[in-house]
């Protein structure tokens, strides 16, 4: 018998994965927000709903905002990903009001949303996207692509700009084909080699600076880079900006009895996604239950697919298997869709996707 107590400020659970078709029109909010009332009635998890400020490792006790103390034998991070200031000059936290990161999904997507809903007819919509590593790496273009579909619909002499400090990216040539297909000349890349890895944003004045060029824009959407949750380095777990772990379990490289998993954690080869992130929540509750009882514990094995929509009915996917080395979670093998599959594939990849958003949700919230 293990006592679990789950600790998570929010009552209400925005998946960041589909909070993209939510822009595009495709989802409600509703439909993506999840409570812990489930988890707490039916698996007798001990739900706590409030920020844990501080970890004492050698006296093994979390400390809440709310001044309470919480006595662990394992610890299991899994904080997501926080902001570095300063990675996009000119844009802080403070700016998230005038420029969305909506990289966390909640008020931020539904305040991106109304901004693009409000630009004034052929104004231009821009991203800045993140160096990697980063959550999810298709994340940035389905939601251009997104972004895009809606604007087709509501403005479509609009356009879309997006500063990359990145040669390439995930399923590029995939998102290219259809941005080219669906979207003509709505959207606009800047890659490195055309300064889009010299850029600075003032949130009072509405611009991007790209490479010396000032640009005047409508809806800003800045996706600075990331590091893992602050609760990471409070624990004095990082090393530079991620925990890294052992691929076994997911325990902390600097203390055996914390595991971290999903966006925080540095692992190897798997992408911070959320598929990643429950495939290895299961081998570290596997090695915790192992630890705490004595119970079998089975070699780790991961795997991780991502999907994303292009336009209606328009799903393409990348993905692969994982095994656990001493060094690393390495990948074994992998799949991607192909440029210039039929409809009928494409339309079988996003009603997958619909399945395992299900899945995955009924698996995580009961």
């Amino acid at each position: 018998e293990i006592d679990v107590t789950l600790v998570e400020p929010s009552r209400q659970y925005y998946t960041c994965f589909f909070s993209n078709l939510y822009l595009g029109g495709f989802r409600s909010m509703d439909s993506i927000g999840h409570s812990y009332g489930t988890l707490a009635s039916e698996y007798g998890i001990n739900v706590v709903h409030d920020w844990a400020v501080g970890i004492d490792r050698g006296a093994k006790t979390v400390t809440l905002a709310g001044g309470s103390t919480l006595n662990y034998d394992r610890l299991i991070l899994s904080p997501g990903i926080d902001f570095i200031d300063g990675s996009v000059p000119g844009w802080d936290v403070s700016s998230q009001n005038a420029m969305p990161h909506a990289y966390k999904a909640g008020s931020q997507t539904e305040l991106l949303k109304r901004q693009i809903e409000s630009m004034p007819q052929g104004g231009v919509y821009a991203m800045v996207a993140p160096p990697n590593p980063y959550r999810c790496p298709p994340g940035p273009y389905e939601r251009v692509s997104m972004v895009a579909h809606l604007l087709k619909e509501i403005n479509p002499t609009a356009k879309i700009l997006i500063a990359d400090p990145k040669p390439k990216f995930s399923k590029q040539g995939l998102f290219e084909e259809g941005w080219q297909k669906h979207y003509g000349g709505m959207i606009e890349r800047i890659g490195p080699d055309f300064g889009g890895d010299n850029v600075s944003v003032d949130a009072g004045a509405m611009t991007v600076t790209i490479d010396g060029s000032v640009e005047k824009v409508d809806v800003c959407n800045v996706i600075p880079a990331m590091k893992a949750g602050r609760i990471c380095e409070i624990a004095g777990i990082t090393e530079g900006n991620w925990a890294p772990v052992s691929a076994h379990t997911m325990q902390s490289r600097i203390d055996e009895n914390i595991h971290v998993l999903g966006d925080a954690s540095a692992q190897g080869d798997m992408p911070k996604s959320g598929f990643s992130a429950n495939s290895q929540a299961k081998v570290a509750a596997m090695a915790v239950r192992g630890a705490l009882t004595g119970s079998k514990v089975f070699p780790a094995k991961f795997s991780n697919t991502c999907w994303s929509l292009v336009d209606t009915d328009d799903g393409i996917k990348v993905g692969a298997t994982y095994k656990a080395t001493d060094e690393k979670i390495a990948k074994v093998d992998g799949f991607v869709s192909k440029t210039g599959e039929d409809a009928a594939l494409r339309k079988a990849t996003y009603e997958e996707s619909i399945g395992w958003y299900a899945g995955i949700t009924s698996d995580m919230f009961g």
